[in-house]
């Protein structure tokens, strides 16, 4: 009874920290405020607001405090007090007002198509793909990112991912879980494998599983990768 007890309160803890927490900061004269970091507790992992004010995290739980860095000098906590996103409005004397918008809430990952940032790039660095040690891309994922399930066909020795957590709808609309393999995306462009990709030209994965942004392509979840090239040419 106990264990159960406890592997239903993990899986409500996983359900919350998978929802994307999106964010918008405005000045006093409700402008929006760009290039101001947020972040927990790791300067080094977070979000950028874009020229739209705009931000999203995910692993936000109830009780965390929101970390400011608007510049150099100015730097300000904001507690999430249990709510799911949050519109900040900066006051010309340096006093905040956030409060819930649910209109926040409501758009998901789709809001902000990057959300958090590790050193210079999102999600999962070409560096540390490369640290496995191994040559195919999706094994090297393996460990890398919670609830992403790498597993071997025996029969060809090809591999498959799947994420767990996905969710997909069937015609009256009701979600469930799927086994299906997530869809994969190059550069932008879906492609129906990761083989050809070596871990060598690649800059940076990320791994999303409510791909809702995605239509049905993403049911399953999305699995995105960025090479070398592509990041260079967006510098």
């Amino acid at each position: 009874m106990a264990g159960a007890l406890l592997s239903a309160i993990s899986a409500f803890a996983d359900d919350t920290t998978d929802t994307p927490f999106n964010g918008v900061i405005l000045n006093s004269d409700l402008k929006p405020v760009k290039n101001v970091r947020v972040y927990l507790n790791d300067p080094n992992y977070y979000s950028l607001t874009d020229k739209k004010g705009r931000f999203g995290l995910t692993n936000i739980l109830p009780d965390d405090t929101l970390t400011l860095r608007i510049s150099k000098k100015q730097i300000v906590r904001v507690p999430v007090d249990g709510r799911q996103s949050m519109k900040i409005i900066l006051s010309a004397d340096g006093g905040i007002n956030a409060q819930q918008d649910d209109e926040l809430v409501n758009f998901g990952y789709g809001y902000v198509k990057r959300r958090e940032f590790t050193g210079s790039s999102s999600g999962i660095s070409g560096e540390t793909i490369r640290r496995t040690g191994k040559s195919n891309l999706l094994m090297a994922l393996q460990g890398l990112v919670p609830g992403l399930k790498i597993s071997i066909n025996q029969a060809d020795g090809s591999a498959k991912a799947n994420i767990r957590n996905a969710q997909t709808s069937d015609l009256s609309g009701r979600g469930f879980s799927t086994d299906a393999p997530p869809a994969f995306f190059v550069d932008g462009i879906q492609v129906p494998s990761l083989d050809f990709i070596s871990v060598h030209d690649v800059d940076h994965v990320e791994v999303v599983k409510d791909a809702s942004l995605y239509g049905v392509q993403g049911a399953a979840g999305v699995i995105l990768v960025t090479t070398k090239s592509a990041a260079q040419s967006k510098k």
